[in-house]
């Protein structure tokens, strides 16, 4: 029998709105930190299955969260197409070369990295309830070229978007490439057991309304059309960070199941703008879950109130804060299972 989270996005309203945080498992968790000092860096533990299964459901071991999100990150899929990567203390993640360097074509494709991941996914769901929803993931092709591009992060992605305007079919070229890749990529973590997969369109608020049309709904649409052939019964959550007034034209024209609502959007805004009956997910601001206080229930209620006439998931805007205590994290969690 499915869990409230997954009964949820296949758009059943509950009585009690489920709950997962966006990087739930991670370095606010002081096991995870213990965890980390034993094993090494991000990565080495991302493809040693045991220890990412054990991070996967720390989490839920000590909150009972409602979805178990799979330990990984979104540069894997370029790590498999041939493109290396490092994780630098303090600095993030690093690619090398750049796709301002070289050709995509360049790149020797090494897809058994999927493999510890799929394999992650197998371990998890065989360690987790059968109420608790095991969610895969991947990054859009647009957030996922932009760091393929520079090479790294960056404040405005202004590499990746002078390529999209200098030479789209270019840009076309090396979206497709990460979209054909990501459908498989989504596919073999489903085959694993994974019941919800999200896309992560972590920068597609730095992109002009037609930039956007063709670099992020494109994109997921095909993804997720492609995920409804073979896995019709498979939610896909659409994340398309900082979207903001594109967010219903993104929820009509992709064809995912739910969307997810970054801490900007104004829920009762999103209510009113989204798709009758659209399972929604989110949309606490991270920060304000950090910094705790009076604020805290106060705006999940708000935020519960606003979504009470559909179904939806509770989150965050995006992923939760390296210093958050604890004890915060549990008074939200009061507050949203009241």
């Amino acid at each position: 029998m499915p869990g409230p989270l997954l009964d949820t996005l296949k758009g059943v309203k509950q009585p009690n709105a489920p709950i997962w945080l966006m990087r739930q498992a991670g370095r606010y968790l002081p096991e995870y930190r213990e965890l980390r000092a034993e094993k090494g860096g991000f990565l080495e533990l991302v493809y040693d299955s045991e220890a990412a299964a054990e991070i996967t459901v720390q989490p839920l071991r000590r909150f009972a969260f409602d979805g178990a999100i799979l330990f990984s990150d979104i540069l894997i899929v370029p790590h498999a197409m041939g493109q290396g990567l490092e994780f630098l203390a303090g600095e993030g993640p690093k690619m090398s070369p750049t796709l301002l360097e070289v050709e995509l074509h360049s790149f020797t494709p090494a897809y058994e990295r999927f493999e510890p991941i799929y394999e992650t996914v197998r371990r998890t769901r065989a360690m987790i309830s059968d109420q608790v929803t095991m969610l895969g993931f991947a990054g859009s092709p647009w957030t996922v070229a932009t760091y393929m591009i520079a090479g790294e992060g960056s404040k405005d992605q202004g590499a990746a978007r002078l390529l999209a305007y200098r030479d789209p079919a270019r840009m076309q070229t090396i979206c497709d490439a990460i979209t054909e890749v990501s459908v498989a990529y989504l596919r073999g973590q489903i085959d694993a057991g994974a019941e919800a997969v999200q896309l992560f369109d972590s920068w597609s608020g730095s992109l002009a309304p037609d930039e956007f049309e063709r670099w992020v709904i494109a994109p997921n649409a095909k993804i997720t059309a492609a995920i409804k052939q073979s896995h019709p019964d498979t939610p896909v959550i659409g994340f398309p960070k900082g979207a903001g007034a594109k967010l219903p034209a993104y929820a009509r024209e992709t064809g995912v199941d739910a969307v997810g609502l970054d801490e900007t959007i104004d829920p009762a805004w999103a209510h009113r703008s989204l798709p009758e009956g659209m399972p929604i997910q989110g949309n606490l601001d991270p920060l304000l879950v950090e910094a705790g206080g009076e604020a805290l229930p106060e705006r999940c209620l708000a935020i519960l109130n606003a979504f009470k006439d559909r179904p939806h998931v509770f989150n965050l805007g995006h992923g939760i804060g390296q210093f958050t205590p604890i004890a915060h994290v549990e008074e939200l969690l009061a507050a949203v299972r009241g």
